[in-house]
């Protein structure tokens, strides 16, 4: 068991987030356990008997909790999940799949919202030096072409950093 794992509060969508985001990552990715609430607790819960309360799912490896915790909680932009992505075919599937349902307004940067409300960062793995360069005007080059930019496009960003274009 890994020492942290994120736990993401849903309302009642746990176990169809859990399988949707196995689908979409596919490698090392798998429903692990699920666990459902019984009649105790009903009083502070409020969850009929047998509804799922958590799933344990795994993401590329990386061990997740999805919980049934009622409307009390939303996700919101405070957090989001980075997805380090070889190239523009692998962005071009992570954006495409959970991007889909999800609110258009919240695109920006490499940045979307899938359909549940959880913001994710799809982007290339060779962003991390493009932003960490200590050639102000690569940084301005590179910053003038991601602002504008919904889903990234490498090839944009690669020509920018290279003063290419």
């Amino acid at each position: 068991m890994k020492k942290i794992a994120p736990c993401l509060w849903f309302e009642k969508d746990a176990l169809e987030a859990a399988k949707f985001y196995v689908s979409v990552f596919r490698k090392r990715s798998r429903i692990k356990d699920i666990a459902r609430y019984g009649k105790e607790g009903f009083e502070v819960h409020g969850m009929p008997e047998g509804t799922v309360m958590t799933v344990d799912f795994e993401i590329d490896g990386q061990p997740f909790t999805a919980l049934n915790g009622g409307p009390i909680f939303k996700f919101n932009e405070a957090v989001s999940l980075q997805v380090f992505c070889k190239d523009q075919k692998e962005m071009d599937h992570f954006w495409n799949k959970l991007s889909k349902g999800g609110d258009p307004k919240a695109q920006q940067c490499g940045w979307l919202k899938d359909r549940y409300g959880l913001s994710w960062q799809i982007v290339p793995k060779v962003m991390a030096r493009m932003m960490r360069t200590k050639d102000k005007k690569r940084f301005d080059r590179v910053m003038k072409v991601l602002l504008p930019m919904k889903k990234l496009d490498l090839k944009a960003l690669q020509r920018a950093y290279e003063g290419k274009g």
